[in-house]
């Protein structure tokens, strides 16, 4: 295997799932012009990079959107650090301190706002690669004082994929029988599946179910 030059990362291959076409490709030709990477994968959605996963891709590290169109932020960011065993690395245009530091406690690896300098991709991909945590300058990673929203997001990782997305729906306002039919998978199976995701939660309803996922919802960050 040939020597690495200087400047360039450990990670080959990497997956960004980001909704903004332009973007993707200004980003794509950054990390190849920074950190050297070699194949760049691309999803507008959670689900078609969570479906790009599931067939086969095994990215070295993953970029990601908070703000995808079919899931909230954080709860994007459990699902996607349920499905592989890779860093994510989150960039954003959400600059607010707290968010930075929800997003680091939630399993991020780093984060960068959409807004900065080639060089800070450069820093925080070579800081991510020698296994650090990337927080770009000027913020700071504040203590989870919201124990609440802290233990909402660290039971939603439980979940397999399959139960996050039927969450989401429950979430929706769908029923056992419309979910069975979105997701073409028998209404039985359903049922099993909320009853997996209550217990994981500790909950003894749907509605209490909806009521953790919106506790981890990024949403409910910026109100407070």
């Amino acid at each position: 295997m040939l020597a690495k030059n200087a400047g360039q990362s450990d990670f080959d291959k990497v997956l960004i799932v980001d909704d903004h076409p332009l973007f993707c490709d200004a980003l794509s030709m950054t990390l190849q012009s920074v950190a050297n990477i070699g194949e760049i994968h691309t999803a507008d959605r959670l689900e078609n990079a969570i479906g790009l996963i599931a067939n086969g891709l095994k990215p070295d590290a993953v970029i990601l959107d908070l703000n995808l169109p079919d899931v909230d932020g954080l709860e994007g960011l459990v699902r996607l650090k349920s499905a592989i065993n890779a860093p994510v690395i989150v960039v954003s245009s959400i600059s607010e301190n707290r968010v930075v530091s929800q997003v680091i406690h939630a399993g991020a690896s780093g984060y960068v706002p959409k807004h900065s300098q080639r060089d800070v991709f450069r820093i925080a991909f070579e800081t991510v690669c020698s296994g650090n945590v990337f927080i770009p300058d000027g913020y700071v990673l504040i203590d989870d004082e919201d124990n609440d929203h802290n233990d909402a997001v660290n039971r939603l990782a439980t979940l397999t994929n399959q139960q996050s997305r039927i969450l989401q729906l429950i979430c929706e306002g769908k029923l056992n029988k419309q979910i069975a039919f979105d997701l073409s998978i028998a209404e039985t199976t359903v049922k099993a599946h909320v009853t997996a995701i209550m217990r994981k939660l500790g909950v003894q309803s749907r509605t209490q179910a909806v009521l953790i996922a919106k506790k981890a919802s990024l949403a409910s960050v910026l109100q407070e």
